[in-house]
């Protein structure tokens, strides 16, 4: 995690600790004290209490003999706990030729333990309802689940198995699957990823040969090839002992419950080896280092980054100011001078830093074929007009007040008080961290700025790399002067030889599983409806845990609308984003001025089936929001000159999708499901031809006919009732109603027989893999509904049968699953991956595999007992936050349901049969009438796929054939059925892990 936004977490936990002490009373007291040990030789160390208007966590911390750190947060607000255990390791603590350790034992720490069996842990956690996952960084890795409270002593005792009993579980086979786990995940997000490699080449620049910050936490495929399982081992036993750890548990819970609990599990578990704070001097640049490379991109980049501050360095919040006036806003001086310009199509600044080091980065990415030498001056004019203007009074207020609002948020979850604490223990060593942090925020003045500006950024050198189209290195902003130079380096002193694994002994059969306590009572959160006279139609319910409100508007439509003209495709999109820009009586940049001294956002967006309008404000400036509000909605500008810039970004971004994989597919999987003549066959942003045929006058006339009360809906939540907030909202009455027709002639299209189409990407690392059909529209409590609960164990969760075959036992994702994606009037079933290219025809093998055997034999008594068990004691998760609580209400009012639909859901979960289940795998996934699509490199997947079995058809990125019709039909052969009868719509949620 960023220095900056741990920064952040802080200040949101200190506005929602303070939002609480006003309602909830709490000691005026703040302590911090050495008590007694208890007869377990645990001794607390302090105690954080709030004394009136203070702004803290309040929690207690110990320490266990053996060096473990234990802090508790009480929060009995909702019957949840969340548990995080940080270890204070991350890629910083790896040497030359080992890069990558630390985040591959993150993933080694979930293949099971002494008493956890292999694939167990996620099936556990997802079995009790709960989520979790582990994420790793240049300073540390940390573990965390969030279940309900019953199940605490189970989240303690799986924690406590693979600190203490992990490594005769790690088999050579295990480690074989992860190490190709972690290399598709580098595939993924790395080497298959335009500009994946340009962090990489940065730190490797930047940092001295050697220093642990010259290599990024993914690690490189050669070090992961040369590692073996001894190695790995010993890595655990120097960095993943007690003593390097901080166990942080908040949520509904005391902190004699969750003491005793360590105590038993993991106070047995010995001491690891000392583990020192790390301290490296900054990286010092005698001149500028030119660094390039080429990658399948359409937009040249070019990155200027200049070494500043570790985290927790008094001039850290002055460079966060700096970089925000500088490039990180639409008043920022790059945003003004490059983008609104139209000279880049993105460009900005940012401040980031970690525990050894911090960074200062400016970047542009520009239209095709321009040079990256003119770019890097533009940067520099920047910086220099910096200079020339200085900083204001209101530089300084607009920043502090958006970036409290920003974060304020991030603390109404327990997950998120949790984390914080437990990020500030382990970089600072104090969890209260949050008072100097206020403090350092709030200190920065004028000068600051101006000092740091002149102490780290004013004529000093800088790594700029210059990232290109292929083929087109003449573009680069300088020849490269720079090449990483292993001369003078001086290995460590070896940390590794003499460790032994020495396990804990105990009075307690750790092989147990714990019992669960009474599952915790749930209730949906009351909320209120009310009409207005125009058509809205409105609910809400009231949240106090932050004192902020937000809102959601929905516009039926957006996409779908375009039906009416199919010519004019992405002319939504196009309002939603003119809607962002100025209005009749400000300038988008006086509206986003105005807004960040509010430390409130107004966005609007348009998706395939509505255009949204969301406003989050804090309670004291809801009505000096809701007056721009009402401005962005009814009094747009529709400025000529705005217009000609989006719609030039909107084409140049609609051409740069051929350069993503995902994105390709994706649109080509729905130009196959839903066929010719369907809106939804075409992207929601639109095609090149469709776009350049969109005038302004067509987006007026668009708002004009469709921006209407009579298909809006609102959802309000936040700190304050009905009869406080509707007044305020008056304005919306003046909203005249309009007839808005939905088109209503949708058709889906259906497939003659199982066909592959591949979509050629040039030496692609990973093809992406889609496969489905088109299923059944949503129904909240019909079959759609149920398809879902089928589905759970086929490809719905981590532990789905789908997953564990490709990513656990196979190593050829990082993830892959399956899903019903149901609308009121369509609903594919989709099967998806990004996989290992040379594991493309194998991949597709056991995909089918896996359907197959599903539809045949259906499910077995114990997945259908796990389906049960996670989805229904999931749903202490479901209405923590105001954003889950929207979501929730949102549904409602979409699909007009009544609120006893949550009832008969769980009344369809806990009475469905095996029988059922199985019928709906017979009906639902017609093996035999799919489509499969790969969008990978050609000449290496094809020969492998056409021995599948299948015909084997060539298209084109946009979704055309390749061949001619006569050698090869390029998209499947489709006949029109009769519309498909309005239903409603489901989100799917997937995970990453």
């Amino acid at each position: 995690m960023s220095k900056k936004s741990t920064l952040a977490i802080l200040l949101a936990a200190a506005m929602l600790t303070q939002a609480q002490a006003q309602t909830k009373p709490t000691p005026a007291k703040k302590t911090s004290t050495t008590a007694a040990k208890s007869q377990q030789g645990t001794r607390k160390l302090e105690t954080v209490t709030r004394k009136s208007g203070e702004l803290v966590i309040p929690y207690e911390k110990y320490q266990l003999p053996n060096g473990l750190t234990v802090i508790v947060h009480e929060d009995h607000s909702d019957p949840i706990v969340h548990v995080d255990v940080t270890y204070h390791v991350g890629s910083g603590r790896e040497e030359v030729g080992k890069s990558g350790f630390a985040h591959f034992f993150e993933h080694m720490m979930f293949q099971g333990s002494d008493n956890v069996a292999d694939e167990e842990h996620f099936k556990i956690v997802s079995e009790a309802g709960g989520t979790l996952n582990g994420t790793t960084n240049r300073d540390r890795t940390n573990y965390f689940e969030t279940v309900p409270s019953n199940q605490l002593e189970t989240a303690l005792w799986l924690e406590a198995d693979r600190m203490g009993f992990l490594l005769d579980a790690v088999t050579q086979k295990k480690f074989e699957v992860q190490r190709e786990t972690v290399k598709n995940e580098r595939g993924q997000r790395v080497d298959n990823a335009p500009y994946g490699l340009s962090y990489e080449k940065v730190s490797a620049a930047l940092y001295p040969y050697g220093h642990p910050y010259s290599w990024t936490t993914i690690g490189y495929i050669e070090d992961l090839n040369r590692v073996n399982v001894d190695d790995l081992k010993n890595f655990f036993l120097r960095w993943y002992g007690p003593n390097n750890a901080t166990l942080t548990v908040g949520g509904d819970v005391t902190p004699a419950q969750v003491v005793k609990l360590a105590e038993k599990y993991l106070g047995s578990i010995q001491r690891g080896p000392e583990v020192k704070n790390q301290k490296l001097p900054a990286p010092v640049l005698a001149q500028d280092r030119y660094i390039s490379y080429e990658d399948n991109v359409r937009f040249p980049l070019v990155q200027m980054t200049l070494p500043t501050v570790q985290a927790n360095h008094p001039d850290e919040a002055a460079l966060d100011v700096l970089s925000n006036i500088i490039g990180g806003s639409k008043t920022s001086i790059i945003y003004q001078n490059m983008v609104k310009t139209q000279k880049a199509n993105q460009a900005g600044a940012y401040h980031s830093a970690s525990e050894l080091a911090g960074e200062f980065t400016l970047s542009a990415r520009v239209l095709p074929d321009q040079k990256l030498a003119d770019a890097e001056k533009q940067l520099r004019d920047a910086i220099a007009e910096f200079e020339k203007k200085g900083v204001t009074d209101e530089d300084i207020a607009r920043y502090k007040a958006s970036y409290e609002a920003s974060i304020i948020n991030r603390l109404s979850s327990v997950s998120g008080k949790t984390s914080t604490l437990a990020a500030y223990q382990f970089m600072t060593g104090n969890a209260n961290f949050i008072t100097k942090e206020r403090q350092a925020v709030n200190a920065v003045t004028k000068a600051d700025v101006m000092r740091v500006y002149n102490q780290y950024i004013k004529g000093k050198k800088a790594v700029i790399l210059s990232v290109v189209p292929k083929g087109k290195s003449e573009l680069i902003a300088k020849a490269d002067n720079f090449k990483v130079d292993p001369s003078g380096y001086k290995a460590p002193a070896d940390q590794y030889s003499g460790l032994k694994y020495v396990k804990a002994k105990d009075s307690f059969d750790r092989s147990k599983r714990p019992a669960a306590g009474a599952v915790p009572a749930i209730t949906v959160p009351p909320f209120w409806k009310e009409s207005l006279a125009n058509g809205i139609k409105v609910i809400g319910a009231k949240s106090d845990e932050v004192p902020t409100v937000t809102l959601l508007f929905t516009l039926q439509g957006g996409h779908k609308l375009e039906a009416h003209d199919p010519s004019k495709a992405g002319i939504a999109s196009l309002t939603a984003a003119m809607l962002n820009e100025s209005s009749l009586k400000y300038t988008a940049e006086q509206i986003t001025t105005e807004l960040e001294k509010l430390g409130s956002s107004i966005g609007v967006g348009s998706g395939a089936e509505s255009m949204t309008i969301s406003v989050q404000s804090q309670v004291k400036n809801l009505d000096a929001t809701l007056a721009l509000l009402e401005e962005r909605m009814f009094r747009p500008r529709f400025d000529a000159n705005e217009f000609d810039r989006i719609k030039k970004q909107r084409l140049e971004a609609i051409r740069n999708q051929s350069t993503q994989p995902t994105v390709v597919a994706d649109n080509v999987y729905n130009k196959m499901l839903y066929g010719e003549g369907n809106i939804r066959a075409i992207p929601v942003v639109g095609t090149v031809a469709t776009v350049e045929s969109i005038t302004l006058d067509d987006v007026k006339k668009f708002y004009a006919n469709y921006f209407s009360p009579s298909v809006t809906n609102l959802v309000i939540v936040g700190d304050m009732d009905q009869k406080q907030i509707m007044p305020k909202l008056a304005f919306l009455n003046k909203w005249t109603p309009k007839q808005v027709t939905m088109p209503s002639d949708f058709k889906a299209a259906s497939i003659d027989k199982t066909k592959i189409f591949i979509v050629d990407k040039e030496k692609a690392a990973q093809s992406e893999i889609r496969i489905g059909y088109m299923a059944l529209p949503y129904d909240a409590t019909g079959e759609y509904y149920k398809a879902t609960l089928m589905n759970y164990v086929l490809g719905g969760a981590f532990n789905s049968r789908i997953n564990l075959n490709l990513r656990e036992d196979k190593g050829y994702t990082y993830g892959a699953r399956s899903g019903f994606s149901g609308t009121e009037e369509a609903g594919p079933f989709t099967a998806s991956a990004g996989v290992r290219s040379n594991a493309s025809d194998a991949s597709v093998v056991e995909f089918m595999k896996e359907i197959k055997r599903f539809r045949e034999e259906g499910i077995t008594d114990e997945e259908l007992a796990f389906m049960k068990k996670a989805i229904g004691q999931g749903d202490a998760r479901k209405y923590e936050t105001s954003f889950q609580k929207a979501a929730f209400l949102n549904t409602m009012l979409r699909y007009n349901l009544t609120l006893d639909y949550v009832t008969k859901q769980n009344e369809i979960l806990q009475n469905i049969t095996k029988e059922e289940i199985n019928a709906l795998a017979k009906k639902y996934l017609p093996v035999d009438n799919m489509s499969i699509m790969l969008v990978g490199d050609k000449a290496s997947i094809k020969p492998g796929l056409e021995k599948l079995g299948y015909e084997v058809v060539e298209l084109d990125p946009d979704g055309a054939p390749v061949l001619a019709k006569a050698d090869a039909p390029a998209t499947p052969e489709v006949k029109k059925e009769e519309p498909v009868k309005k239903g409603r719509k489901a989100k799917v949620q997937g995970r990453v892990f």
